[in-house]
């Protein structure tokens, strides 16, 4: 089965739609999202049904910090993303901030683990930046393969049967064999808010058979994010970073 995994869409409409059509139109047959619905971007509305919608069809979900911050005071964030978080509680209904609020921390199927910032401890949204903090995940959980956002930028780890970490930033579009004999870590990066310096969108296609994993990046209608963002009267900087994919 060839799964297409998202994470971190951050209420960016433009870019779920544009990842959404090239994952239909490469086969994807099932849908995985790790988190971060809303935050930041402008149409959490409509990222929100999206993807309810995919769960009523089959797809994974599970909650991210900012998907918990709308129902909740208790999640520290810098000034920016709180004024962010705080106007999309005004727009989201109570079926939708509900099924925010019910999404799991993390999902085990089959030999894979879904989750949005690392497995082992996922309520405190760890950021996996080095080789260590990716063995703390991967020493957590059995699953041959781990996949984890919450980043906003593409890495690969993987762990041998001695412990050895080995990582590397994957190349878009170049699919990688994750071998049997290693656990692996693979860190999204976001669909709606890139850090990494490019700006069009990232998601992953995962095939179940091959362990074959492709790192996939999308252009999408930037200007129309970013100008949706600044008609909201949201912090100017969050649209301006689109375009920079930081």
């Amino acid at each position: 089965m060839l799964l297409a995994v998202f994470s971190d869409i951050h209420g960016n409409r433009q870019a779920f739609e544009a990842c959404l059509k090239v994952a239909r139109a490469r086969a994807a047959e099932r849908f995985i999202l790790l988190g971060d619905f809303v935050g930041y971007g402008a149409d959490p509305e409509w990222v929100v049904d999206t993807a309810m919608d995919l769960v009523a069809h089959g797809a994974v979900a599970v909650r991210g910090n900012h998907d918990e911050a709308v129902n909740t005071t208790t999640e520290n964030m810098n000034n920016e993303a709180q004024i962010a978080i705080e106007w999309t509680r005004g727009r989201l209904d109570a079926a939708q901030r509900r099924f925010l609020a019910e999404l799991p921390m993390l999902v085990d199927d089959s030999d894979r683990l879904f989750v949005h910032s690392e497995a082992s401890s996922p309520k405190r949204w760890h950021y996996v930046r080095s080789t260590a903090d990716a063995a703390r995940s991967l020493i957590a959980t059995p699953a041959h393969v781990t996949f984890c956002g919450h980043i906003h930028r593409p890495a690969l780890y993987s762990m041998s049967v001695t412990a050895k970490m080995t990582s590397f930033v994957p190349k878009t579009d170049v699919p990688v064999q994750l071998l049997r004999g290693r656990q692996w870590l693979a860190v999204l990066g976001s669909v709606g808010q890139p850090r990494d310096g490019d700006p069009s969108a990232s998601f992953v296609l995962f095939d179940t058979v091959s362990c074959q994993i492709t790192y996939c990046r999308v252009p999408y209608d930037i200007a129309s994010a970013a100008s949706k963002i600044r008609e909201n009267g949201l912090p100017p900087w969050l649209a301006d970073r689109l375009s920079q994919g930081r």
